[in-house]
């Protein structure tokens, strides 16, 4: 919670069967408290409490926002039903109650707590969160023009969905619009819904085609002419990849990618009359990656940003007057990701495994860039873990597993990352993995030549013996979206392949070059105009490499 000393969890609620109650936990004692009954989140003339599937708090903490009876978009169900409850009164009502069910998508409380804002078929919505009236503020939607959401192409690629920002004083939101008329239909047939398959279709871009054309717009929330940013450029042929209001409401920074997206544009923008400057460019002769840890210090007249340009992925900190950038994370290593910055004490938060790219821990270091970077991970810990830093950096909600044990949830104090208490121990499920018949996993590196060593790691049948033979089955994925060699636990897939090495296969997986594992920029980049090319080439190189190494390799039963 904001107050940095409290968090909040669903549990099964111990006076309506079937239903979850929202809990209050204390940070500092472990005091629980039912903050939201689930009896409270019965509708009216319902006998049940809603499903929660997610939820959210207002600035304040006296509003809950409840999203439930979702439908499916794309890859995600973002189209549901909103329910506001006011914590003070005890009022429960559903947002857009006009509106067909399950219609509203990305609901959201204005900082100011008055209005919430919502897109329902392609257009933007606000309303009163008092009285209930709503606010139509873009009338445009269609099938083909699309506001508050991204298109097939922003929600693929840029992993935009949610397409509306509001502004931190609460009276301004941002959106993105596309326009996707003129975009050529690729046709699917749908079997999944019904008896007989039907032919459907959608505006689908292919490599070299025409896109939406997308621009950003900025309108009153309580009704206004739209203000588009004039940003310069065919906006069929460049990409807005984010978007961020700065701290004082009076510029929206956007992210703005040429389509080769090799270069990235930090343009501000005024809210009031769309002009536009420029304040930052980054580029690289592969691509650039689209920055997510977009954080404000110095009040407002600095942003952090993550960017390769010198071999290594480093956090940096920009002037929002000249684009100055100033290096925070030196080093020989890649940061993962931002986790949190306590611009008060000085400190950033952030993701790293300098020694090992399978693995993940948290480090700090100082925001001015001096001293050396502290290692928060206790080093009695190797694997993977994951944090949610409170706001004040004092305690984090931290998770940590290995490849062959299922993942722990405490509560930890920082800096010293002293364990408060067990949150979720997994117990049943670790001894239930403990009693399986099975060897540890094994990691490795193997040389493919030209200096070049790849991570992977092997699962052995229970019985291994070296004098036999064994057939090699090889887990694939590679190239530039994710991983496959980490040692954290991997459920479904961990135990489906511990059930090959049951049945006498030796199980490999190795993470070729383009994986986007912390090994430096040209690791990572290496594959450009070359995907398809080289890491076959690396999995072909490491698997003979393996069977000269390991004599129990059967060469003629590889799969």
């Amino acid at each position: 919670m904001k107050d940095s000393v409290s968090y909040t969890t669903l549990e099964s609620s111990g006076s309506v069967k079937g239903a979850k109650d929202i809990i209050l936990y204390s940070a500092v004692s472990g005091k629980r408290k039912i903050l939201v009954p689930a009896h409270k989140l019965i509708p009216k003339d319902a006998a049940t409490p809603l499903t929660i599937e997610d939820y959210n708090w207002s600035t304040d903490g006296k509003l809950l926002i409840v999203f439930t009876n979702s439908k499916r978009v794309w890859r995600r169900n973002t189209k549901g039903d909103f329910w506001i409850l006011d914590l003070v009164s005890g009022k429960f009502r559903k947002l857009g109650a006009d509106f067909e069910l399950s219609t509203l998508q990305f609901a959201k409380i204005s900082p100011s707590g008055q209005q919430a804002a919502y897109v329902q078929k392609n257009d933007l919505y606000s309303e009163d969160i008092a009285s209930g009236k709503i606010v139509r503020l873009t009338f445009d939607g269609s099938e083909t023009m699309i506001n508050g959401t991204g298109d097939w192409v922003y929600e693929e690629e840029l992993d935009i969905r949610d397409g509306f920002r509001w502004s931190p004083d609460g009276k301004f939101i941002s959106f993105w619009q596309f326009d996707s008329s003129g975009i050529k239909d690729y046709f699917l047939i749908n079997n999944t819904d019904t008896r007989y398959p039907g032919v459907m279709s959608i505006k689908y871009p292919k490599v070299g085609e025409m896109n939406s054309a997308c621009r950003v717009g900025i309108v009153n929330a309580l009704g206004s002419p739209v203000v588009w940013l004039k940003v310069a450029g065919d906006a069929r042929d460049n990409y807005i990849a984010r978007m961020f209001w700065t701290e004082d409401s009076q510029e929206l920074v956007i992210e703005h990618l040429n389509r080769l997206q090799n270069t990235n544009q930090v343009l501000c923008g005024n809210a009031l009359t769309g002009n536009v400057r420029p304040v930052f460019v980054d580029r690289d002769e592969a691509w650039v990656d689209v920055v997510n840890d977009f954080r404000w210090l110095e009040n407002g007249s600095a942003f952090t940003w993550l960017s390769e340009r010198d071999g290594w992925r480093h956090v940096y900190i920009v002037s929002r007057a000249d684009g100055r950038a100033r290096l925070v994370t030196p080093g020989a290593f890649d940061v993962i990701s931002v986790e949190m910055i306590d611009a008060k004490a000085g400190w950033l938060y952030y993701m790293a495994s300098p020694d090992n790219p399978t693995q993940r821990y948290l480090f700090r270091t100082r925001l001015d860039g001096q001293g050396k970077a502290e290692r928060l991970t206790p080093y009695n810990q190797p694997g993977s873990h994951s944090y949610q830093v409170s706001p004040n950096g004092a305690w984090a909600i931290h998770s940590y597993s290995t490849f062959d044990s299922p993942a722990v949830t405490d509560l930890v104090r920082l800096p010293q990352h002293t364990s408060v208490r067990i949150l979720a121990s997994n117990q049943a499920l670790i001894e239930t993995v403990r009693a399986l018949e099975r060897k540890p996993t094994e990691f490795f590196r193997v040389d493919i030549g030209n200096g070049i060593l790849l991570d992977g790691w092997s699962i052995k049948p229970p019985d291994f013996d070296p004098a036999k033979t064994y057939s090699l089955f090889i887990h694939i994925y590679g190239e530039p979206a994710a991983q496959t060699v980490l040692d954290r636990w991997g459920r479904k897939t961990y135990l489906w392949h511990l059930m090959l090495a049951q049945q006498g296969y030796i199980v490999v997986s190795i993470d070729p070059r383009g994986t986007p594992a912390p090994r430096g920029r040209e690791w990572r980049k290496c594959v450009y105009r070359k995907v398809g090319i080289i890491a076959p080439a690396d999995h072909a190189a490491a698997v003979k490499a393996l069977l000269v190494q390991k004599p129990y390799l059967d060469a003629s039963r590889v799969g």
